[in-house]
Parts: C-alpha cells; structure tokens; sequence
C-alpha cells in the first residue's frame, strides 16, 4: 500500500460520479463485522456494502428474507466502528421498504443515524423507482441493484441470470434508467449477461457496481467469505477466492485441537507465572485453614 487507511480521507459521494468521469474503477467489498471491516479499510478499497447476504453468509439461513432491521443495523454498527475510509452502504432488509412510504424513509434514516451508514441499498428498478425517490427527498443517499435480486428470488425462479432474452434485456434496461432518474447515486447490476451490463454502464450517467455482470462495468463488488475462500456452501459463476484463508483456518484449528490434547499447548511462553514467596504464602494460609 502507498499508504495507510488512515491518513487517506473518506471516500465521498462526490467520489462515485468523479470516478465514472475519469474512468476510474470503484472497488467495494460486502462485509458484516469489525474485523473484516478494518481489513477491507486497510486494503483500500473504496466502499463497503454491509449486504443483505449476511443472513445466508454468517447466519446460516437459506435465503435473505428473513432478516431484520435490528439485525442488519446491528451489523451494520460493527463495519461502522472499524472503517473509517471506504464509503459504507447499509442494505435495506425485505420489507423493510415495501409496504408504506413513511415507514421506507424511517428505516433508511436508521441506517445513518442508527447504523453508522452513509447510503442505502434498494433493491428493484422501475417497481421502486417511488420508493427511491421518497429515500432520496429525505436526504439520504440510495443505491440502486437492479438484475438478479435475492429478495424477489420466488419471483425470478431462483437465483437465475437475468435478462438473457431481448424483452427480459430491455426491462432491465428500463431498470437502470428509472433508478437513475429516481435519485440513486449508483446501481448494482447482478448477473446478467456481459454485453448487457457493458451497454448498460454506457448509457448510465451514474456509475454501476457489477457482480456477475463482466469487466465492463465501472466498479465490481463481491463478498469478504467469497473474495477470501471462507464461505463454501455453494459458490456462484461469478465468484472468485482471490485466497484461500477457510483452509488456512481449518489446519489452523485442527494444529490447535491436536496441541491441546497432546498438552503441547500451551507452553511457558503462553503461560502466566506467580513468584515463589507468594505462592509458599498462599500454601500456608490454606495450611492454617485445614
């Protein structure tokens, strides 16, 4: 690194729009904890998105639906504390913006004021393109995700890639264009087909994040467990382990198992020690208690 996170300034909303001019590519990395955060910060990457995966990723449900706001400000307060560069995203959990307006812009003022956030995430194109705007009039930044989106999944058959047929591709072409003229700042766009995503990212004046969707987007985003080998319950086309730490991990914990019952572990230098004097005192006080 050239530098240390620290003395590197915040990676600002003006940022986003300054990057896609310049042809600069955005780097963000979904993340769900303290550590993680302090090692995506200092990587020097330039966002982190606090995703909607954690409930698959780190709670071991099956599916994103059933995640709560407690739960993702919760995490969302952890990335908070140990990034202080990346621009962090919080996402908007499933129902958290879908039934009433009022009820939309309380919850997404809870990710900043609550969670330590300093955007949101909404998924859907033209069928939130209101709630989007409603985010955005209150003040608080939205990013867009337009594509596959984990939260309407029953609707789309699974996780499927998406826009493959030229109607389903002008959909999401129509996607893109309502969440940027809706306010968001930038857009997600999840597995859908290169030559779209690419076409996409064209006519956008707004910087779009791809994962799944090829190189010719103006960022690219992947999860922490993924990019780093630790999760493995199933991985996506997309995804590459750009190391292989859930290895790592798994001798590390198998040398410690295997220390511990040998009693090679711990040694003196893991040991606290106890002056000699102290210890005779002790011995002849539990004496004189016989």
């Amino acid at each position: 690194m050239s530098a240390t996170s620290s003395t590197q300034r915040k990676f600002s909303i003006l940022k986003w729009a300054q990057h896609k001019k310049k042809r600069i590519p955005i780097t963000v990395m979904t993340a769900y904890d303290y550590t993680s955060a302090k090692l995506v910060d200092r990587a020097e990457i330039d966002a982190i998105l606090v995703g909607d995966s954690v409930n698959m990723v780190v709670l071991g449900h099956d599916s994103t639906m059933s995640l709560t706001m407690d739960e993702m400000l919760h995490h969302c307060r952890a990335v908070s504390r140990g990034a202080s560069r990346p621009f962090l995203i919080g996402d908007m959990p499933f129902m958290s913006y879908n039934v009433d307006l009022r009820e939309t812009v309380r919850n997404a003022g809870r990710f900043l004021k609550e969670g330590g956030m300093d955007a949101v995430k909404v998924e859907g194109g033209q069928r939130t393109a209101e709630t989007i705007r409603a985010i955005v009039q209150a003040g608080i930044p939205v990013m867009g995700h337009i594509g596959l989106t984990p939260q309407t999944t029953s609707q789309l058959g699974g996780f499927r890639v998406q826009g493959r047929t030229a109607k389903k591709a002008y959909q999401l072409v129509q996607d893109a264009l309502a969440v940027q003229e809706a306010g968001c700042f930038a857009v997600v766009v999840e597995s859908v087909p290169a030559v779209l995503a690419d076409y996409i990212s064209q006519l956008l004046d707004i910087p779009t994040i791809g994962i799944g969707a090829g190189s010719s987007c103006d960022g690219q985003v992947l999860v922490f467990h993924d990019a780093l080998g630790i999760f493995d319950d199933f991985q996506p086309k997309f995804v590459k382990h750009f190391a292989h730490i859930g290895e790592g991990i798994t001798a590390g914990l198998s040398d410690y198992a295997a220390e511990v019952r040998q009693r090679t572990f711990p040694t003196e230098d893991h040991t606290y020690t106890m002056k000699d004097e102290a210890w005779a005192e002790l011995l002849g006080i539990l004496e004189k208690e016989k």
